[in-house]
């Protein structure tokens, strides 16, 4: 690392740095904080425990009756491995160091350990989901033990968690802001799996699942090197990483054709006729009372301008924005700063103390020399995806913040510039957190290690239905990469998108249906992994729907077959074969419990046969467990489609009540 960003480093993290070493000294951790009081372990299986003691000290450990030892490497790490032990307790977990520590965790409980995670339909609490009232006052379990790990990124992976974590038995004042989805699971799964659940929620809101992955399993996956090899820079040399990523930005913006002949908005000299007054003390761009923008979700341009002396310019400092949504990529004069939560180097003094005067402003910390006397141009490309959007806030947190403790207000007039319409998806930067490359992983899952799971549940796709492509090669590759972590034959239980947005009235593309299908194949090319068909659960006008129960009831029905060996099918009536039978196409289905059924009609909804041109809706016709197809209206038949839109409607079941999923699968001739 560079001695500027090592110095900036100490100083932005020195005082958190200074409390937690007063902490340790306080009270030496042997422990990791996974090893709590309340905490459930792992059963039939080796016991691994790990923490801190001093380099070379030996530490025991000592669980119903079971020791193990260890000794703490040159880091101060170590590692023990208890006997495998069946359900039961509770127990007092001990350790102790022959440097004179000791630390207990009590009350702790052998069972089955889950890890949820996703984005929010997962992390979507108790308190927020369908009868919410009942469900928070009837809570009282202490077999069920329940854990959140909190937001956070990292650029590497860490040993530790950012956010302290905590062990606590279900009770009506721990569920309300606990996973619904999560939580449901465990209750309904232990009504059959009658043994000590720990349920850990790791999830967060609009996450894509790219940054769920490591390093290698992206790149394992096809992912974008050059966005990690940015990533990797910005960990020694935050600096020139966020430089590179400017040019990066760039080149991107070039690549689209709707911006050829037109001259960079981030150029210091740009024809005036194509900016407009922005009324900054509106807000969000949504209140300017500009009909084209009441609305509007995608990128805007805004641009001013501030004079400096010389003396000024001279200079080290920083550059306030106020407070943005959603992202950020800013210029000052010509040259790239910054990138949503990117920053640079120059950590002052002088300059630290004016930045805690910004609040929640984006502030970026500029390279020497990228100041000048006289005019100085800063332009910000903001994208929003959704809700209000722009520069918002107190102007007065949009300020340039001097190294002699000064601030030169950017209070003259701002500009605005709307993009030309259809451009591509906006590059977001690697060291985001949602759309970002491997930093909630290295946050948020990382510091997990090796703790015994028995499973996992992924409730995530809604972020990455523009890449649905995409999704079944990295799908297959995060559920590797977890594996690498935890073991190698970890279960998966993925839930499969619900329904949401507009109903088609005629067969056509759908993101959606893509992505359900990806999550579809990955699932029946794994051996060790269980799908959940959600199609009629969703809400087509809310991205989050409340009934959390049933989510919950059809996650533990497919552990039940997939990790405890139920003969029970896992997820209703999945196809199997398509084949051609003169004017009629026939479907077979598996795991279909008694006969398929349909509600509401006699017939089957949603399905379509496709040649290699078109879709058309086909009357279709359930029997025991096929379903038939009319194929009068396709001459050549390539291919079967079943509920495939956003939002579709759906009523084939089976005597279980649970749907037939959403598919797409070949046509075979007799």
């Amino acid at each position: 690392m560079k001695a500027s960003s090592a110095r900036s480093a100490q100083h932005l993290f020195g005082l958190i740095g200074i409390l937690a070493t007063s902490q340790l000294m306080a009270a030496p951790a042997l422990l990791h904080e996974m090893f709590q009081d309340h905490a459930v372990l792992q059963r039939d299986r080796p016991i691994v425990v790990w923490g801190d003691a001093p380099a070379g000290a030996m530490v025991t450990l000592t669980l119903a009756g079971h020791d193990a030892t260890a000794h703490a490497d040159d880091a101060g790490q170590w590692r023990a491995t208890l006997p495998a032990m069946a359900a039961g307790g509770p127990y007092v977990l001990e350790a102790r160091s022959d440097a004179g520590a000791t630390q207990t965790a009590s009350d702790i409980l052998i069972g089955d350990v889950y890890l949820c995670s996703g984005q929010s339909n997962m992390g979507l609490q108790v308190s927020r989901a369908a009868n919410s009232y009942t469900e928070i006052a009837n809570a009282a379990n202490d077999s069920i033990r329940l854990m959140n790990v909190g937001l956070a990124i990292d650029i590497a992976p860490q040993r530790k968690f950012p956010v302290p974590v905590s062990w606590k038995p279900v009770t009506r004042e721990t569920i309300g802001d606990f996973s619904a989805v999560c939580y449901f699971f465990g209750r309904e799964l232990q009504r059959t799996v009658q043994v000590p659940l720990g349920l850990i929620n790791s999830s967060w809101g609009g996450s894509k699942i790219e940054a769920w992955m490591s390093d290698a399993a992206l790149r394992a996956s096809g992912g974008d090197t050059a966005k990690l090899d940015v990533l990797k820079q910005y960990a020694g040399d935050p600096d020139a990483a966020g430089a590179r990523w400017g040019a990066m930005w760039e080149e991107w913006w070039h690549s689209q054709p709707q911006t050829h002949g037109i001259q960079d908005p981030w150029r210091v000299k740009t024809p005036a006729a194509d900016w407009q007054k922005a009324p900054m003390e509106k807000g969000a761009w949504e209140k300017w009372g500009v009909p084209a923008l009441e609305d509007y979700n995608g990128m805007l341009w805004y641009r001013t301008t501030v004079q400096l002396t010389a003396q000024q310019a001279r200079q080290r400092a920083a550059i306030s924005i106020g407070q943005v949504d959603e992202v950020d990529q800013t210029w000052i004069n010509g040259r790239p700063i910054g990138n949503t939560a990117g920053f640079g180097t120059q950590k002052l003094a002088a300059l630290e103390a004016n930045r805690q005067k910004m609040g929640r402003s984006r502030v970026y910390y500029l390279p020497v020399g990228a100041l000048r006397a006289g005019d100085n141009v800063i332009v910000a490309n903001v994208l929003d995806t959704w809700g209000f959007g722009g520069l918002y806030g107190d102007a007065s947190q949009r300020a340039l913040l001097l190294e002699d403790g000064t601030t030169v207000a950017l209070n003259g007039d701002w500009l605005y510039q709307v993009p030309p319409a259809g451009m591509g998806s906006v590059p977001r930067a690697p060291w985001e957190a949602v759309a970002g490359l491997t930093t909630i992983r290295n946050a948020m899952i990382a510091p997990l290690g090796p703790y015994g799971l028995r499973g996992v549940l992924w409730y995530q796709g809604e972020s990455n239905t523009e890449q649905a492509d995409q999704y079944q090669s990295l799908l297959k590759g995060w559920m590797a990469d977890w594996r690498g972590q935890f073991a190698a034959d970890l279960p998966f239980l993925i839930v499969q998108l619900p329904n949401y947005g507009g109903v088609a009235t005629s067969p056509g593309p759908s993101d959606w249906a893509e992505l359900r299908e990806a999550q579809r194949r990955a699932v029946a090319a794994d051996a060790h992994a269980g799908l959940a068909v959600t199609i009629d659960l969703g809400d087509r006008f809310d991205i989050h729907p409340a009934q959390k129960q049933e989510v919950g009831r059809r996650l533990a029905r497919a552990a039940k077959h997939v990790i405890y060996g139920d003969a029970v099918s896992p997820s209703g009536p999945v196809p199997v074969a398509a084949r051609r039978n003169a004017d009629a196409v026939v479907v077979e289905f598996a795991d279909v419990s008694g006969r398929l059924q349909t509600y509401s009609g006699a017939t089957a909804i949603g399905f379509e046969l496709c040649d290699a041109q078109r879709c058309e809706f086909v009357t279709a016709r359930p029997d025991a467990s096929r379903v038939t197809l009319d194929a009068a209206a396709i001459a050549n038949p390539q291919r079967v489609r079943f509920c495939w839109a956003n939002s579709p409607v759906c009523n084939l079941y089976d005597e279980s009540g649970l749907p037939a999923g959403p598919f797409e699968i070949a046509v075979q001739e007799r």
